[in-house]
């Protein structure tokens, strides 16, 4: 079978997804009547019902990102339109940044790298909160998602002692209680409404004393406003790679906290981890053509539960 693909990927970003010639051939991002299967990525416009009268004979959306909310719309449902994305390919990588945020907030890097940048007297710049190794350390884990999983079993294997809050997760905790009893938070929940500021300034609140946060999912589910109050008083620690607000204002406080580690939204931008959403995209497409079932397909049912 058959198929014209068309590729809506930005030079730069389609050549990290795809560094050979593309499989099957793709055109550039312009939809035509002609087109079978559209190759999207971030920035994408919403697939409405105007843009796809541009490609009546449009059967497949092979996404190489993993969210496809912010463009998929009722319109390609109700056409027959069926959805792929590449999100597994991602789910390494943003692991991989979570565990160094977390060994990092509990050697308190940050701290050191902060103070010594800022000029700090050597023996100011030394000191810190009490560090700790992440062995035996009790690690809070909010959401088994794709990325929660990877992310246990890295800091599992390095001998965390790992609690998870996840409704859908076997042997899961009630948030409050892990909330209570970890040294270090990860969050890698879905951006859902009922997940909206999941932590707010309570569920903050009852973090211990020295605790550290980790956020390399969505600011959707931190109360930027009240993680911040915590902030400043240095009672918390964080590592933030996703921020209310991006790109990050350069008069933004977390940028002048020592307590703060912050990267520009980047966890997932790894050399490997773009060529393996790129190869994800490529195989749905060759399975899709050949009339063969998708690894990674996403229907409407499921969409209303993905972040």
């Amino acid at each position: 079978m058959g198929g014209r693909v068309v590729v809506a990927v930005p030079p730069g970003l389609r050549e990290q997804f795809f560094p050979g010639p593309v499989p099957p051939p793709g055109a550039d991002g312009e939809l035509t009547a002609e087109a079978e299967v559209l190759v999207t990525s971030w920035g994408v416009p919403p697939l409405t019902r105007e843009v796809l009268d541009l490609a009546p004979r449009l059967r497949l959306v092979a996404h190489t990102g993993a969210s496809v909310k912010p463009f998929v719309t009722d319109e390609v449902w109700a056409r027959g339109i069926r959805v792929t994305q590449a999100g597994a390919g991602m789910a390494r990588p943003v692991a991989e940044v979570a565990l160094a945020f977390t060994l990092a907030l509990l050697h308190r890097v940050h701290r050191f790298d902060h103070a010594l940048r800022g000029g700090l007297p050597w023996a100011v710049a030394e000191r810190a909160p009490a560090r700790h190794e992440i062995g035996g350390c009790p690690i809070g884990v909010i959401g088994a998602s794709r990325t929660g999983r990877a992310y246990i079993e890295l800091v599992s294997a390095l001998g965390a002692e790992v609690k998870v809050a996840d409704p859908f997760h076997p042997g899961a905790v009630e948030l409050d209680e892990l909330l209570a009893g970890s040294r270090v938070v990860a969050v890698h929940a879905p951006a859902l409404p009922e997940t909206r500021h999941l932590l707010g300034a309570r569920e903050l609140a009852l973090m211990p004393d020295g605790a550290m946060l980790v956020n390399t999912a969505r600011s959707w589910l931190v109360d930027e406003a009240a993680l911040l109050t915590e902030l400043r008083s240095g009672r918390l620690d964080a590592a933030l790679d996703v921020f209310d607000e991006e790109p990050l204002p350069a008069g933004h406080p977390f940028r002048a906290l020592p307590n703060v580690l912050l990267t520009p939204h980047q966890a997932a931008a790894t050399v490997e981890g773009r060529r393996r959403q790129g190869e994800i995209v490529v195989a749905e497409i060759a399975r899709f053509l050949a009339g063969e079932p998708l690894e990674h397909e996403v229907t409407a049912d499921m969409l209303a539960r993905m972040g």
